[in-house]
């Protein structure tokens, strides 16, 4: 344990996800937790920002599992990665993938990436937004499908996995935190749950 806390009077910590990135992050706070598979209707609704869409579905996660999890802290956590007001989701399929890297190559592109946090001891909600902004070097497809060819990145918004072999894919990379563009900031994420009691470290 890194909390000074003992297991036993830490608030049942619940993450609303199971992401197997998110959960990798969250372990590096060395609290106790368990995760939980929300059911939550991701489709973007007219005119959102990717900003407001992140933020939005974090708080659908968290509320979805604090229902059935009273007295826990739910954490619920979202991305969105945008050029302007388009936004680029989970691509599912290596020919949506490649057709995302190919939009993305030479561009700027910026992920937003939102926590929230429900207390359901009380009710508190907080919600942080950290973002990033990622510079996609010039990619040929050939390029493109060796890279999913060895990394298949179905599963993340953007098809390309900073922390494995998708940073060979980049320029550059920018923002405050460095766990925000993997899944979840944890900046953001160790604040609030130190407001709400927690003790990190």
């Amino acid at each position: 344990m890194n909390s000074s806390s003992s297991p036993s009077s830490l608030p049942r910590l619940v993450l609303a996800s199971t992401s197997v990135y998110r959960r990798q992050l969250l372990e590096r706070l060395g609290l106790p937790f368990k995760t939980s598979s929300p059911q939550v209707d991701e489709t973007r609704l007219p005119f959102e920002s990717p900003e407001r869409l992140a933020q939005r579905l974090a708080f659908a996660k968290a509320r979805d599992i604090s229902l059935s999890q009273p007295d826990a802290l739910v954490i619920g956590s979202d991305q969105a990665a945008s050029i302007g007001m388009e936004v680029f989701g989970k691509p599912g399929t290596i020919e949506n993938a490649v057709a995302q890297l190919q939009r993305m190559s030479g561009q700027e592109v910026l992920f937003h990436t939102a926590v929230a946090l429900i207390d359901g001891r009380n009710g508190r909600e907080q919600c942080e937004t950290a973002l990033t902004r990622v510079r996609f070097r010039p990619l040929s497809e050939p390029e493109i499908r060796r890279y999913l060819e060895r990394e298949p990145a179905l599963d993340c918004a953007g098809s390309a996995k900073c922390e494995g072999l998708g940073i060979a894919l980049l320029d550059s990379l920018s923002g405050d935190d460095p766990t925000a563009l993997i899944g979840l900031p944890l900046i953001a994420l160790a604040r609030m749950l130190r407001a709400v009691g927690v003790e990190l470290p």
